[in-house]
């Protein structure tokens, strides 16, 4: 089969282009122009210059494939151009959308976030109008949405190398964010997932028509508190870390001012969405892979030892 990946240089995007090599399929990759260095095993895929606002460059890309996986997304707008949450999570999926039928590509499969609804931040309501607009295309759809995805970043941005580079490496406290104050202060959780399972459940959808139509929340094995993933981190990194207990809304009131200064740490809505937490039922990437997913645990954090050097 052939796929194109919109999306197929950053992190996740990589090992889902290695993980449908290995299993035989061709890969044609959208590469901004200046970012051909970025892409993995160039020699086995077909990359096409280009962005997904321009539509000539979309449609040669998905020209000939069988699928698409569409797999844009940002955490933080910025004042670059095309940075925004509308452009690249909304408007971006309509125009590969619109490609595809253009050339008659029936399957799509497209990454989106747990936790997207209507309303909400702006990050998530543009991801959630991007699934309804998928699903409304008359395509054959499949949506998934993980939660936070860790594993080896092989020299990109990734969730746990920036815990260790915010929380662990600094000598000072890591911050514990929590819900309200005093002893009924609530914990952040999360189910991370790891970037191998993330991406074999790409390939399990690509090739089981049973997935058509269907949306997938993705969590690893355990429900873990934002302290239990730093004390993890720093655990595997050889540290020992004091907490400092960090009422959301405390710092979503620094943000309020401070959130558009780009070395600040994290934004409001980023601090809403953290609060809502980000779970899902481990049972259902087990369903999909046929097997128990890779734990947050110091086995699966090893490669945060380059971190150090």
């Amino acid at each position: 089969m052939q796929v194109t990946i919109i999306g197929g240089t950053g992190f996740v995007g990589s090992y889902l282009s290695d993980k449908l090599l290995a299993a035989g399929h061709t890969v044609c990759l959208l590469v901004r122009k200046g970012s051909e260095s970025k892409v993995r095993q160039a020699a086995a895929v077909r990359t096409v210059t280009g962005d997904i606002a321009d539509s000539d460059s979309l449609r040669r890309a998905l020209e000939g494939s069988d699928a698409v996986i569409y797999n844009v997304g940002i955490l933080r707008e910025t004042r670059a151009p095309g940075c925004t949450f509308e452009s690249t999570q909304h408007e971006g999926l309509v125009n590969t959308v619109n490609g595809a039928l253009e050339v008659g590509v029936r399957r799509l499969i497209l990454m989106s976030a747990n936790g997207v609804k209507i309303p909400g931040t702006p990050y998530q309501e543009t991801k959630c109008r991007a699934e309804d607009f998928a699903f409304r295309s008359g395509l054959e759809v499949t949506v998934f949405r993980p939660s936070v995805i860790f594993g080896n970043p092989r020299g990109l941005t990734e969730f746990a190398t920036q815990l260790f580079a915010q929380m662990v490496r600094p000598p000072i406290p890591a911050v514990n964010f929590v819900k309200g104050i005093g002893p009924e202060a609530g914990a952040v959780v999360m189910s991370p997932i790891h970037v191998e399972d993330v991406a074999s459940a790409f390939l399990v959808a690509l090739e089981n028509e049973q997935c058509i139509g269907k949306t997938y929340a993705l969590g690893g094995p355990e429900i873990l508190s934002w302290k239990e993933m730093v004390s993890r981190i720093a655990t595997t990194a050889g540290r020992n870390k004091w907490f400092m207990p960090m009422p959301i809304g405390l710092m979503r009131l620094a943000a309020t001012f401070l959130d558009w200064v780009p070395f600040f740490p994290v934004t409001r809505d980023q601090l809403t969405m953290l609060e809502e937490g980000n779970v899902a039922d481990p049972a259902i990437v087990r369903g999909l892979i046929g097997r128990e997913p890779n734990a947050f645990n110091t086995r699966n954090l090893a490669y945060l030892g380059n971190s150090e050097k």
